[in-house]
């Protein structure tokens, strides 16, 4: 933690150095509070959504409807949180994974909030609108303040993480974010 007008402020999860409205692959792991399963609960290795996994579900559809930039790849809704690819496309074509050069330039970050368009506003806005919906049908709920993010470079990590996105129910149990 750092100082910022004599207040303490957490860090930035988000890698420096880094524009996060640039084309790329971006695995993200969005949470909610205190892990808290409003999502559903998993059974014989399945994920069997709530209504508000449910709805969940369907705001991560939406994104690229919200999003003219964004694709969504393999993505998950769990108990108590949402793993997904979001693919940020640019003005030019999507760049190739293995070409790490090409998807990767220096630009400063905005101070204080996330560029329209950017991962943070995509997330931001999914985050948003699952708590709305929350909050218009009197479901009790709430968010993790935070996301995680990786983004994806290698020509191997995109196979890898989808893998790992559609093994996560059945392997639930040996989960991080695992709470019974």
């Amino acid at each position: 933690m750092t100082l910022f007008r004599d207040t303490y402020r957490i860090e930035s999860a988000r890698r420096k150095n880094w524009d996060y409205s640039l084309p790329g692959w971006y695995f993200v792991t969005i949470c909610t509070e205190k892990k808290k399963t409003y999502f559903g609960k998993v059974l014989d290795g399945e994920m069997v959504l709530s209504d508000i996994g449910e709805q969940a579900a369907s705001c991560w559809k939406q994104i690229p409807l919200h999003h003219s930039n964004i694709e969504i790849d393999e993505w998950i809704v769990m108990p108590n949180h949402v793993h997904g690819i979001i693919v940020m496309s640019g003005p030019d074509r999507l760049p190739e994974l293995h070409k790490r050069e090409k998807i990767r330039r220096v630009l400063p970050l905005s101070a204080v909030h996330p560029k329209s368009d950017s991962l943070g506003s995509v997330v931001g806005s999914f985050k948003s609108a699952v708590s709305k919906w929350c909050g218009v049908h009197g479901r009790e709920f709430g968010w993790h303040e935070r996301f995680h993010d990786r983004i994806l470079r290698g020509k191997n990590s995109l196979p890898a993480v989808r893998q790992y996105i559609r093994d996560n129910p059945k392997n639930w149990a040996k989960d991080t974010e695992f709470v019974a």
